[in-house]
């Protein structure tokens, strides 16, 4: 944590000089991870380049030409994100829209976080919460919960996966009314469910809709 960016800068600098490099994150690269930030890296760095020495000579006139191909091939490999891997040990709460808010506030302002918070309550989506609390951050899933409940039936179901798949995990199923903030940590992720969610049989359910349009009920 924390050196992110000097990760990917080295990454670059290993693959620049011919070498095959995997550049390792936990879930998905590409949610919440690090292959954005190389992407970012590289696009600054060929506008760095260009600002540098290939700006075009005065009284010459630009000509619009295709993008310069990147300096290292990179390949985005996709791997199991927490919210699928959580989503699994609960049962089926994702099975219609939903929505991921990330609660930490290193790299975005807690105003948009919450503005986001207060979007996807209203719209009812079922919403899985990353980074959920931390040692330092321990008011901003407290917030959350004030913003759903603003929205939300107090009995609104709430599954909380610690540690997805690893020996140590831990599964909670509770409400939107008694989520314990104690049991909740950075390896946890929190899904709250819709206004049709519902547990069952130890599983968290969120439906599809399949119910109101067709018979589900077996033949006689």
């Amino acid at each position: 944590m924390m050196k992110e960016v000097q990760r990917c800068r080295r990454a670059l600098e290993l693959a620049e000089e011919g070498r095959t490099v995997a550049l390792v994150s936990g879930g998905d690269p590409g949610i919440y991870a690090m292959a954005g930030l190389v992407f970012e890296l590289v696009r600054e760095g060929r506008e760095k380049r260009q600002a540098d020495g290939e700006a075009q000579p005065a009284g010459n006139t630009a000509v619009a030409s295709p993008p310069a191909p990147l300096p290292v091939a990179i390949e985005v490999v996709p791997g199991i994100a927490a919210l699928n891997a959580c989503a699994a040990r609960l049962g089926a709460p994702l099975m219609h829209d939903f929505a991921a808010v990330s609660l930490s506030d290193l790299l975005t302002p807690w105003e948009t976080i919450a503005k986001r918070l207060q979007a996807v309550a209203a719209a009812d989506f079922v919403t899985v919460i990353y980074n959920p609390r931390s040692k330092r951050r321990t008011e901003q899933i407290v917030k959350a919960r004030e913003i759903f409940l603003e929205h939300r039936d107090p009995q609104t179901p709430v599954g909380i996966v610690t540690a997805a798949t690893r020996p140590e995990e831990k599964i909670i199923l509770t409400t939107l009314a008694e989520m314990p903030f104690a049991a909740i940590g950075m390896q946890s992720t929190v899904i709250i469910g819709n206004s049709q969610s519902y547990t069952w049989n130890e599983l968290l359910i969120t439906p599809r809709g399949y119910g109101n349009k067709y018979n589900l009920k077996p033949a006689e």
